[in-house]
């Protein structure tokens, strides 16, 4: 695997304004919620075992193309950067999911408390610790490609964190949504991870041999760009359904999104710069430095989002909390790469590969 073939498309336009899309398909639910409440309520009760199954193949839409873009195959690469690897593990899943689930206590059951209701606060930090168990999967590599980070680090870090996600996602979840005392059913947690993590992932893994059979990165890189539109749309798609069904409480109290948001972004500066920080320290070069520490900046909102629909439903708190996420993530990421660009120089060079 070649650096030119593994290296992803930088963030095209439609991409780099996806805050802005998002806040608009947040405002058309809101707005076709309130005006046709008939077809969104008709949509919520399509469901099997707890998956409402519009959602369910939006999902599918928005993940599938990412999954097709892992290639475990560069996991023969995983001692090339040893250091920079060990970073991005320590703080993705043995930092990342518990100060996020500290942060949403603080802020939901203490600071914000006497505005809010305490069920609906457990909500919320339900969805902060769907976001903070799951690292980027897909993103990462536009970030990683804006920075120019090391393209092959990039691919080996996605795809040891999926092979993690499979196994520890719901048993960390789990675990804090029990320390944030919040009831865990755990066969739709596990049929959640099935669904939206293994399958797809599975799915991937044999579309992407079958195009590598066929014509190579090349003809996986155009499968991922005609699929583009489709992940896409199934986000802002997703999105509509969720604010469609959370009209009336977001009309009501507007300041819900504010307080969503503000530990998010307490959250996402801070895990930048300690896994940032921690690499600059071990003398990490900047092209794995970066990727390192955005990886888990970003979040698999994708996952986040299907996950809390499964366990609390679309009119939930939590599927409330993980699409805040989604309107914060963008600006702030764009945010970090511009910083991390400033910053080049605090690393050593990369060596001669």
């Amino acid at each position: 695997m070649t650096e030119t073939a593994a290296a992803p498309a930088g963030l095209g336009s439609f991409e780099r304004w996806l805050s802005l899309w998002v806040a608009l398909a947040m405002g058309a639910g809101l707005a076709l919620g309130e005006l046709a409440p008939g077809p969104f309520q008709a949509l919520a009760g399509m469901e099997i075992a707890n998956v409402n199954l519009p959602v369910a193949a939006l999902i599918w839409a928005m993940v599938f193309p990412m999954m097709v873009g892992v290639d475990f195959g560069s996991l023969s690469h995983v001692r090339d950067r040893p250091r920079g690897l060990a970073i991005t593990l320590a703080v993705n899943w043995l930092v990342k999911p518990f100060t996020m689930a500290a942060l949403g206590v603080l802020f939901f059951q203490h600071l914000f408390a006497p505005w809010i209701d305490p069920a609906e606060g457990r909500e919320w930090l339900a969805g902060l610790i769907l976001l903070g168990a799951a690292p980027c999967t897909a993103m990462v590599f536009v970030w990683s490609n804006l920075t120019r980070g090391d393209p092959t680090y990039t691919l080996v870090q996605v795809s040891v964190n999926d092979v993690i996600m499979v196994f520890a996602f719901a048993p960390i979840v789990a675990l804090l949504l029990g320390v944030g005392d919040i009831a865990v059913p755990w066969g739709t947690l596990l049929l959640s991870v099935g669904l939206y993590v293994v399958l797809p992932l599975l799915a991937g893994v044999a579309v992407r041999a079958r195009l590598a059979r066929r014509g190579g990165e090349a003809a996986v890189a155009a499968f991922k760009d005609r699929a583009r539109p489709a992940s896409i749309a199934g986000l802002l798609l997703t999105v509509t359904l969720l604010f469609g069904f959370q009209g009336g409480v977001i009309l009501d109290r507007p300041l819900a999104i504010g307080m969503i948001a503000t530990p998010l972004l307490i959250q996402s500066y801070g895990i930048f710069f300690v896994a940032y920080l921690a690499a600059r320290a071990a003398r990490v070069p900047f092209e794995v430095a970066a990727p390192c520490a955005l990886i888990g900046t970003s979040n698999f909102f994708e996952l986040a989002v299907a996950v809390a629909i499964s366990l609390f439903g679309l009119g939930s708190g939590a599927a409330l909390a993980t699409v805040v996420g989604v309107l914060v993530e963008v600006p702030v990421m764009l945010s970090l790469v511009a910083f991390a660009n400033r910053t080049r120089g605090w690393f050593p060079p990369q060596a001669p590969r």
